[in-house]
């Protein structure tokens, strides 16, 4: 499946062509058997005018300037044992191939110093010579060019900031984005002989009709619609640009170099060759169309059922190393696109990605992130891919879980988990510098917390406390931040990592997995005392993870709310949670029960002399909680009513003044209207959760009867 947009097709048409005939209806396509549309041509064509194909291929070149390989083109001279022997990312085999070709790799040094050291150059004689603002939109334009002749290294990293337009100024943004998918088409006769050897079969026999140009041109290869001969499909040809393998291996060896020539000299703690290693393993997969339809296809499976996400069928049977096959869709680029909605949708989707499932989209830039007529999110290119292990995914929501709750302590040990701390690190060190550093972001509120500023905010304490970015981790941080660099074109005020808490906090409360569960009941306690401003804390976000175009608008929002929490609870993925509201209720009841009885016991005549009362600390902090319980669960929020109850308890325990004057005191337990709603959405809920609701008293009277006894056999023998 492939969308693209009008101007990024236009890149490929001859000048007197209308660039609008290249978006084809997939619809008008099946509805007819004839030729339906300029772009397509009978593949039974192409054979016949073969050779006048090859000259309106070689026009387009020679008029547009097929820059990569005219002036990067020596890099293609490998032999084909040579080539051969880097199919796969090996840096041994590598470094074998150009430590015998020192003349190839001396002439790229000497090209790009010299390109990039030209343009530098020519930047600062604009600022000595106050004309930077003149020829700003120039020196963009001339860089793009730059990074197009130097190669699809080069412009794989342009890619990758070419979404942040919170750090790269306008002019250059526009001309980074054409890098996407807008670079000059290599040869057409030389993609259809690639695409005839490939798959053993001529044109004709593999297609009824292909489009005679290329309708978008990127990187590392150019796509071609066609219509499959066998079903009447119609598809996405991708074929690989030729020697584009050399020249990456090459700028790679050079690049590795330098990386590790800047961690001797700078004496950084981050290993650059691991994160350029990282990098290029990545790279190298996605120039395997193989593996990248592969990839396709498990995505498709985890993440194609997600509501409005579009993920592309691959056909694995027509595609080989070098050619892939996948559906045509329609749409348009995102970035194009000021679809906000479909933002959180990717913002949803990433989660899974990141931390449901481990298997994420490491190139999530604005031309693989598409917007379908339809209203639809589509992925596209799934060449370069990251896995993260499950460890490392618990690590990273406690790391979340801890930052957002101030717990700097356990923030330090999640990021000796995750391998950004050396286990020698002094712990209290670290705790107080993380402290300094993230309690003014924290303190703005989880939903204003920004990755971006997060990260840049670390940047002393990583060079003090010799933090280390683990190359899986470089893959993740790019993910995170091209998302969070497309929403921030469309809200400067949008930031990712508030907008991924709600989904962070619900995965909290409800994953079966014993390390997050654990690191739950840490958070949740702390010295045996339930913090329940922390469970409020998270219900409420986790109430704000939905996917839901448009909520509906409802007078009694507080209903929903106690809907959506006896929901949860009940059903089986909250059932950790469950247990321990049904704990904390049997407290809270136990202390009710000791609270009564002391004030039936005051009012009697012959205590009126005492000040004795059987109710602990532990007990008044019991029976708060009982109340922020019946509270959360009627979907009431706490205000400054918790400020007045600490004083009463203060109260209580100084004076016994009595907290409790009846059963049923309306300033001590939700009052009969505040319960009302909760038994009003009972009959509302799923039969199977009001099955499970009705075997929670006798479970809670088991509790209660527990406790009871306990106590009593404790004060009657101690």
């Amino acid at each position: 499946m492939l969308l693209l947009t009008p101007q990024s097709l236009s890149i490929t048409v001859p000048a007197n062509s209308n660039s609008k005939l290249f978006l084809i209806s997939s619809k008008s396509l099946k509805s007819s058997t004839k030729l339906c549309h300029p772009c397509l041509m009978p593949a039974t064509y192409h054979r016949r005018k073969r050779k006048n194909l090859v000259v309106s291929a070689a026009s387009v070149i020679e008029s547009a300037g097929d820059t990569f390989t005219k002036y990067s083109g020596y890099l293609f001279q490998l032999s084909s044992s040579e080539a051969d022997s880097i199919a796969e990312y090996d840096v041994s085999k590598i470094a074998s191939i150009y430590q015998r070709k020192p003349l190839i790799v001396l002439r790229r040094l000497f090209q790009i110093s010299t390109t990039l050291g030209k343009w530098f150059g020519m930047r600062y004689l604009d600022s000595v010579f106050e004309r930077s603002d003149q020829m700003f939109k120039f020196r963009a334009a001339q860089l793009r060019m730059i990074l197009v002749e130097l190669g699809p290294a080069y412009i794989k990293v342009a890619q990758a900031i070419s979404s942040r337009s919170d750090l790269i100024p306008p002019s250059y943004l526009d001309e980074l984005s054409l890098l996407q998918d807008r670079i000059t088409p290599f040869s057409t006769e030389v993609a259809f002989d690639t695409i005839e050897q490939e798959l053993g079969l001529a044109i004709d026999e593999l297609f009824t009709d292909i489009s005679p140009e290329p309708v978008a041109a990127a990187s590392l290869g150019q796509v071609y619609q066609a219509r499959l001969r066998t079903n009447g499909k119609v598809v996405a040809v991708k074929v690989q640009r030729p020697g584009v393998r050399a020249a990456i291996s090459l700028d790679i060896f050079i690049l590795r170099s330098v990386a590790g020539f800047l961690r001797r000299a700078g004496k950084l703690n981050t290993d650059l060759q691991a994160v350029v290693d990282e990098w290029a393993s990545s790279l190298f997969r996605e120039m395997d169309y193989k593996k990248e339809a592969l990839n396709g296809i498990k995505f498709r499976q985890l993440y194609g059922d997600l509501q409005d996400v579009v993920v592309p069928e691959m056909y694995l049977d027509k595609t080989t190393r070098r050619v892939l096959v996948m559906d045509w869709v329609e749409g348009q680029k995102l970035a194009d696109v000021k679809d906000f909605y479909l933002i959180e949708v990717g913002v949803y989707c990433s989660f899974n990605q990141l931390l449901e499932y481990g298997f994420y989209h490491a190139d999530p830039h604005p031309g693989n992130l598409l917007r379908t007529y339809d209203g639809k999110l589509a992925y596209l290119d799934f060449g370069m891919m990251g896995e993260f292990k499950q460890e490392l995914r618990d690590g990273f929501i406690e790391a979340c879980i801890h930052l957002i709750n101030r717990d700097f302590d356990s923030l330090a040990e999640d990021f000796v988990t995750l391998g950004l701390l050396p286990l020698t690190a002094d712990k209290d060190a670290v705790t107080k510098a993380l402290t300094g550093v993230f309690q003014n972001a924290v303190n703005k509120g989880v939903r204003n917390l920004s990755f971006g500023d997060l990260l840049a905010n670390l940047g002393r304490t990583m060079y003090e406390f010799k933090f280390q970015i683990p190359s899986y981790f470089s893959l993740v941080i790019r993910s995170l931040a091209v998302l969070e660099g497309i929403a921030i074109s469309f809200d400067s005020n949008y930031k990712v990592l508030g907008s991924t808490y709600p989904w962070i906090a619900k995965k909290v409360l409800t994953d079966s997995s014993p390390q997050l569960k654990s690191s739950l009941h840490t958070l949740l306690y702390k010295e045996g005392v339930f913090r329940i401003d922390r469970l409020e804390s998270l219900l409420s976000e986790s109430l704000r993870a939905r996917t839901e175009k448009a909520l509906v608008k409802n007078d009694d929002e507080s209903r929903l709310v106690i809907k959506q929490i006896l929901s949860f609870t009940l059903n089986d993925k909250g059932s950790f949670v469950r247990e321990i509201l049904l704990e904390e209720f049997a407290k809270g009841l136990d202390a009710l029960g000791l609270a009564t009885l002391d004030s039936i016991t005051s009012a009697l005549p012959f205590a009126a002399s005492t000040s004795y009362s059987s109710m602990t600390d532990e007990d008044i902090i019991n029976l708060r909680t009982l109340r922020r319980l019946l509270l959360l669960l009627s979907g009431i929020q706490q205000n400054e009513s918790s400020n007045m109850e600490n004083k009463e308890v203060i109260a209580y325990k100084n004076q016994n003044t009595h907290l409790v004057q009846a059963p049923l005191d309306p300033y001590q337990l939700a009052s009969i209207q505040e319960i009302l709603p909760i038994l009003a959405v009972i009959p509302e809920l799923p039969e199977k959760l009001q099955q499970q609701l009705l075997g929670l008293p006798a479970d809670l009277a088991g509790r209660l009867l527990s406790r009871v006894s306990a106590r009593t056999l404790r004060r009657f023998f101690l």
